[in-house]
């Protein structure tokens, strides 16, 4: 029987605009849902249904209906401020009040019409991609018994299981992607300084952005748009890459189009080969290979590429380290609360020399310079996402070490987007079949890494793709 929820977040815009629904029953039907499905799933760590239905009922009122996510349900990753609720940070070591003002991006999220239903979870200061908490556990809809991936668990999930319609996640090493992959789903990492309420030019080495996760790879098109739109952003938040009046076009257009030929390069390798056995599951390559096969049906010139031997796996660690080093001047803050991997990160990072981290970072500028030279032949690159199947809850352990280390053996091939400021997708291309030891149906997907500059080239191979393998018809049980 149909629903709201089966919806896309495109064709339920249309539904609004066209009067077909209201905002207001939009946002009560992804509320019933969540009050229903996510005590099970753990994708909120805060629903703020009140202060919703309110604004969705005022919206006509506070927003017009011109803006480009009018009337869209969402959540707020519950790593930024809204003001008048708590940011929990994933973590028992903040003092539990209300933020007073909000983060540039809920601001211009805000401000693109959409309607905001709570906080959605991450790990600990977006410092793993595990999806465990002290205050909870967010599960895979897939496989209650696996994890979504982070940082941005709450958000994949919530997609995923039809709770909201699409959402935005921000990604420092992988943190859009990772999950989504794990769920099924499209999630793109814009270009540093596509986004201008999150360019990635706060934060040592410019690694975090923010980016779109989305059932469909219009959606992905239609979420950038709007975040690349000026309106609601504050002044002092620059543009650092191009204006909506500059370039080529929506990329909602190109992502409905789906046009072009293009060269892609098939990378083998990948930057942790040298410090972390990288153990590649045959569910990734099978996703790779089917990739591969499509889009030589469509017509793109694919050619093998080796990963180029550039140092990189200790100045990553070392910028990784030091990104943690100023959580002890939060306001408030109780370390001793801390879970073993931010503990462990805050007394490496602070261990640091100012040498030590220049160094780092000079390492890690010539690494984006040959990786970008090394691709440059390519339109796009093509990597698994994934390097094994979604992870059992647990897995990461309690080990810091052996934690950090396999984050890097389950997405090598994610962190290296940031670092270079490539634009990056995930599309879920596949997933596993019956004969796979971890079960049948958990989702499996390919990395496009673009040129600077280059999410039209990427959300248009990513619409041939969806055209074709019609990802869009896959949904966990609880759907």
């Amino acid at each position: 029987m149909f629903a709201l929820h089966h919806l896309s977040a495109q064709e339920l815009w249309d539904w609004i605009r066209r009067g077909d629904a209201t905002a207001l029953e939009v946002t009560d039907h992804y509320l019933e849902r969540i009050a229903r499905l996510d005590p099970t799933l753990g994708a909120f760590v805060t629903v703020t249904a009140e202060d919703a239905r309110d604004r969705a009922a005022r919206l006509g009122e506070l927003v017009p209906t011109s803006r480009p996510l009018w009337g869209i349900p969402t959540g707020d990753k519950d790593l930024y401020d809204r003001a008048g609720v708590p940011t929990r940070s994933g973590s028992t070591t903040l003092p539990v009040v209300p933020a007073t003002v909000d983060h540039p991006l809920v601001s211009a999220l805000a401000a693109a019409g959409t309607v905001s239903l709570g906080k959605t979870s991450s790990p600990e200061f977006g410092m793993s991609s595990s999806s465990e908490t002290r205050f909870g556990v967010t599960r895979n809809p897939y496989d209650t018994e696996r994890a979504p991936g982070g940082s941005s668990s709450g958000a994949a999930v919530a997609v995923a299981a039809g709770l909201l319609p699409a959402a935005v996640g921000t990604d420092g090493g992988g943190s859009v992607r990772i999950p989504a992959a794990a769920t099924g789903l499209v999630g793109l990492k814009p270009s540093r300084g596509r986004v201008p309420s999150m360019p990635g030019r706060s934060g040592l080495g410019g690694l975090a952005v923010a980016g779109p996760i989305t059932r469909t790879v219009a959606d992905a098109g239609m979420l950038l748009d709007a975040l690349v739109a000026p309106t609601g952003v504050p002044e002092r938040v620059p543009y650092a890459l191009v204006t909506p009046e500059v370039g080529e076009g929506p990329f909602t257009a190109a992502a409905v189009r789906g046009e072009g030929r293009f060269t892609i390069g098939v990378l083998d390798g990948s930057p942790w080969d040298d410090t972390v056995d990288v153990v590649v599951d045959p569910a990734a390559r099978a996703a790779v290979e089917t990739a591969v096969r499509v889009l030589g049906e469509v017509g793109h010139g694919v050619e093998d590429l080796a990963m180029p031997r550039l140092p990189y796996a200790d100045a990553f660690r070392v910028a990784w380290e030091s990104s943690a080093a100023g959580l002890p001047r939060v306001p408030g803050i109780d370390l001793t609360q801390a879970t073993p991997l931010v503990a462990w990160l805050v007394e490496r990072g602070r261990a640091l020399t100012a040498t030590q981290v220049l160094d780092a970072m000079a390492a890690l500028d010539a690494f984006s310079v040959g990786l970008v030279r090394a691709f440059d032949r390519f339109d796009a690159v093509l990597t698994p996402t994934l390097a094994l199947t979604p992870r059992p809850l647990g897995w990461y352990g309690d080990d810091p070490e052996e934690d950090f280390r396999r984050q890097c053996a389950y997405s090598p091939w994610t962190s290296m987007a940031n670092v270079s400021g490539l634009p990056a997708i995930t599309l879920p291309v596949g997933a596993t079949d019956a004969e796979h030891p971890d079960g049948a149906g958990l989702p499996m997907g390919v990395q496009l890494i673009g040129r600077p500059g280059g999410e039209r080239v990427l959300l248009a191979i990513g619409a041939q793709l969806e055209r074709r393998l019609r990802w869009q018809r896959r949904h966990p049980a609880c759907w």
